[in-house]
């Protein structure tokens, strides 16, 4: 975090200097270690096996917040009589699976009685199949002695780490849980999150001053970019992208699957036709579904891994990169080199000129002769963009915070931002649609493409955020004890008409009848009648931050804020109180705003006939869930289980001492001759891969390299290796080697600290390679791509990759050039043999392949990072 997060470290290093104890988990020894109380070394991909320990330490020790368990959590819920663990025979299995699928039937993951809304519950925890109960016997072999076994971490030092986590946790004490890609780029990395939320969940911290769990985003607005998605699965504030396979074909058709009974997706009517009225505007009415046939539906698995094959094999023509640099940054980048060669044409927008723009001309596989620029068809379009300082917006931070960025200066030349691209391309494709009769570009015709412009032709911002939090449609409309044009922003399009009618104040105000427009239910209230834009104010008020941005939902600075009072509605300590049940005024209050009802009584009890929130309990703090509860159990919505497992990574080179199945059964490994695996164990590769991130690039490189001073602080690519792997490799500091996986091999020089250290795992050395990922062919310092070297794999749930735990071989020397590279490779990775060599690699085109996405059925507004 001090590397990667340098900003946001800061705050761990003043909560540090107020008592706090810092622990950092990491393979390798780096800045935040040094600066940590305890340093925790891990073998890369054993999370779940580690964190799964302190899970069951804490039960089998007492030391979970009962109170908060039992009250707050679905611990007390009863599962059906027909749910099997993975713990039963240690297969690694859950009850449903479907081999032939190669995908689970969840029907018995439900809790027993009807639905989700009102379980069974058990208060004493003690019934068998009550989840506290499944939940000890599913960890009840992550022992001290089986996570040294598995992660490599010592009794003693695991020791250390549950008495730190125990101490700090409680009802005057909360402690927090911060991660990044080192989890979620991982092919369980939504389950290794799950444990780390069981775990919190058991310790009561969650929605309490000092506790949660935040994810460190890979830059400034990556919670930003899934909240108001560049995601193909999910529309604005996380509603689910309709199917095309038939069973949501009609707009009733997908509310009657996706709204909830109970809870606040039971108000998913309002929140989608909000949206659809903010895309079609006086188009979408009550008679055309409010324009449910335009918005396109998923039929399969439309990743960037899908187009990356469909690439390859010369299924798409065209392709537009706006923001990433896949020639680098995307996993097994050799491969994707190649698949942008069969492109016809492909459209860069980037302030230089990254790889993805050069590949044809200058990359390895022009230099190996593997290419050749006057056979490469692909056009390459290269648009110069502006900077994000050189532009307004708003960035959304891990903390669901948005903050609104002026213009610092103007962009040179010929540089646009992006909202000025994607409006006047959208202008351009609209004009182009109203002279079409085909009923294909209906969709586009039918676009409000409405917003004002400036005189560079660049949309108003501002309108953009208000259109975001939402509006009234009908511009006539007038808010009681208001003027007829108060509260209206930006009221007028871009030919000077009427548009819209006075802002929400907040998603509550949302309706399922086309009488109001939202572009993002969960924004709702950042720009609301009142004419501030809360995103740019910038008065803190308190310790929490009122007054500075606007964070989602409702300018909540911690959500699930109900849980920070006890059942009863009082602060679990004076120490710790956040918001409470006032009785003199029957209503919530306190030093945030109340994340439940303002005015539900902590004994309110419905009677299983309510709807929505009038269905939730005084008790029961986790409102988007319909039961209400804080799931240490997850009955739905998951694709791999409902309890987190521990497996191993795709490549490791040792096999799961826990279960008879080595790897997550559901993940997607793309299987092709390109992107082969090796098997666990295999002699080949020996070493243990993973990759990580310096202070002084950003991403891929294409924002550093190309900067003198920064490319200057570090200039040349290189792979940390511990001593003693130097020593039994003959390896001297600063010498070239070349790091060799099944998808390629890259050179880089030896960097022998001891930040990178051997461990014992079930008595065998096993030595971890760590890698930046930040360089390319392109810029002012250049060096081989670590993507090269990564598979592309698909996590069940969020289809992210698995960069962080890959299994790879070091050959001392320089990289041979030219058309040698591939003899020399040869000799290493052989060519030819079945695609599919890990034992439990599916053969090519087998399910989960093509299929539609895991991410169809989301229970709550989160997601995980993906950058």
């Amino acid at each position: 975090m001090a590397e990667a997060h340098p900003v946001g470290f800061r705050w761990v290093m003043k909560a540090k200097e107020r008592g706090a104890t810092i622990i950092h988990v990491d393979p390798r020894f780096s800045r935040t270690s040094a600066l940590a109380d305890i340093w925790v070394p891990i073998r890369a991909g054993g999370d779940i096996a580690f964190l799964g320990g302190l899970v069951r330490h804490i039960i089998e020790n007492n030391l979970f917040f009962r109170d908060y368990v039992v009250h707050f959590t679905n611990a007390s819920c009863i599962l059906r009589e027909d749910f099997r663990d993975t713990d039963e025979g240690a297969t690694g299995f859950f009850s449903g699976w479907n081999e032939q699928q190669r995908t689970y039937d969840k029907e018995s993951w439900l809790y027993q009685g009807d639905g989700l809304s009102f379980p069974e519950r058990d208060p004493t925890l003690q019934h068998p199949r009550c989840v506290f109960q499944m939940l000890r016997r599913h960890f009840s072999r992550y022992t001290p002695e089986m996570v040294e076994k598995i992660c490599g971490i010592s009794p003693k030092l695991f020791q250390k780490v549950a008495d730190a986590l125990a101490a700090a946790s409680g009802p005057d004490k909360t402690a927090a849980i911060c991660y990044a890609v080192g989890w979620t780029q991982q092919s369980k990395g939504v389950q290794i999150i799950r444990t780390a939320s069981i775990l919190q969940l058991l310790l009561g911290n969650i929605g309490r001053p000092g506790g949660g769990i935040l994810a460190l985003r890979g830059h400034a607005s990556i919670q930003g970019s899934t909240d108001v998605p560049t995601l193909y699965d999910i529309l604005p504030g996380y509603l689910p992208m309709p199917r095309g396979d038939g069973t949501e074909a009609t707009l009733r058709d997908y509310l009657a699957k996706q709204t909830k009974p109970t809870g606040l997706w039971h108000n998913m009517p309002a929140y989608f036709i909000s949206v659809l009225k903010a895309y079609y505007g006086k188009n979408a009415t009550a008679e055309n579904d409010f324009g449910y046939d335009w918005v396109p539906k998923v039929t399969g698995n439309h990743s960037f891994f899908e187009y990356l094959y469909d690439m390859a094999d010369g299924k798409m023509e065209g392709m537009f990169i706006m923001g990433q640099n896949p020639a680098v940054a995307a996993p097994n980048s050799r491969f994707e080199r190649i698949a942008l060669s069969k492109l016809k044409w492909l459209v860069i927008r980037d302030m230089v000129e990254i790889e993805s723009a050069s590949f044809w001309s200058d990359s390895p596989e022009i230099e190996r002769g593997e290419l050749k620029s006057e056979e490469i068809e692909t056009e390459v379009f290269f648009f110069p963009s502006a900077g994000h300082a050189e532009n307004d917006g708003t960035f959304t931070n891990t903390q669901r915070l948005l903050q609104w960025r002026q213009t610092a200066v103007k962009p040179p030349g010929d540089c646009r931002s992006d909202e000025w691209f994607m409006h006047q391309l959208a202008v351009r494709l609209i004009a182009k649609a109203k002279e079409s009769t085909d009923p294909i570009d209906e969709p586009l015709r039918a676009l409000d493409w409405w917003y004002p412009e400036d005189e560079t032709g660049m949309p108003h911002t501002e309108a953009v955020l208000a259109e975001i939090n939402g509006w009234h449609t009908d511009p006539a409309v007038k808010i009681a004890g208001a003027e007829k044009t108060e509260g209206v922003i930006f009221g007028v399009d871009r030919e000077g008409n009427p548009h819209h009618g006075p802002q929400v104040a907040g998603y509550s105000e949302l309706k399922a009848d086309g009488s109001t427009a939202c572009g993002c239910w969960i924004y709702s209230g950042v720009f609301n009648r009142d004419g501030l834009n809360k995103a740019n104010a910038r008065q803190s008020k308190d310790y929490l931050g009122h007054g500075w941005g606007f964070s989602w939902p409702s300018d909540r600075r911690i959500i699930y804020n109900r849980a920070s009072a006890s059942p009863t509605g009082e602060p679990w300590s004076d120490r710790k109180k956040l918001v409470w049940w006032d009785q003199a005024q029957s209503k919530w209050t306190g030093g945030d705003v109340p994340d439940f009802p303002v005015a539900k009584s902590p004994d309110y009890r419905p009677t299983r006939q309510e709807k929505g929130l009038d269905a939730i309990p005084g008790d029961a703090p986790f409102i988007l869930h319909e039961d209400g509860l804080g799931w240490i159990y997850v009955p739905k919505g998951l694709q791999d289980g409902p309890f987190p497992t521990h497996y191993e990574p795709l490549e490791s080179p040792v096999r799961n001492f826990l279960y008879s199945r080595d790897t997550d059964p559901v993940v997607n490994w793309f299987t092709r001759p390109e992107n082969r695996f090796a098997p666990p164990g295999d002699p080949r590769f020996p070493f243990v891969l993973t990759t990580y991130r310096l202070t002084e690039h950003h991403t891929a490189g294409g924002m550093s390299r190309f900067l003198s001073h920064l490319a200057e602080l570090q200039p040349e690519m290189f792979a940390e290796i511990s001593p003693e792997l130097a020593t039994e490799l003959k390896i001297r500091n600063t010498d070239y080697v070349c790091i060799v996986t099944l998808r390629g091999a890259i050179e880089v020089r030896a960097l022998v600290s001891r930040r990178a250290r051997p461990l014992q795992i079930d008595g065998k050395t096993v030595h971890q390679i760590a890698l930046p990922f930040h360089w390319g062919s392109a810029g002012n310092v250049r060096g081989g791509a670590a993507n090269d070297l990564i598979p592309i794999s698909g996590e069940p749930n969020v289809t992210i990759m698995e960069t962080k735990a890959l299994a790879c071989n070091i050959v001392p020397g320089r990289l041979p050039r030219g058309p040698a590279f591939e003899d020399w490779l040869d000799k290493y990775v052989p060519r030819g043999g079945p695609p599919n060599l890990h034992p439990e690699q599916p053969p090519p085109g087998a399910p989960p392949e093509g299929k539609i996405a895991a991410g169809q059925s989301h229970e709550s507004p989160t997601r995980q990072n993906t950058s």
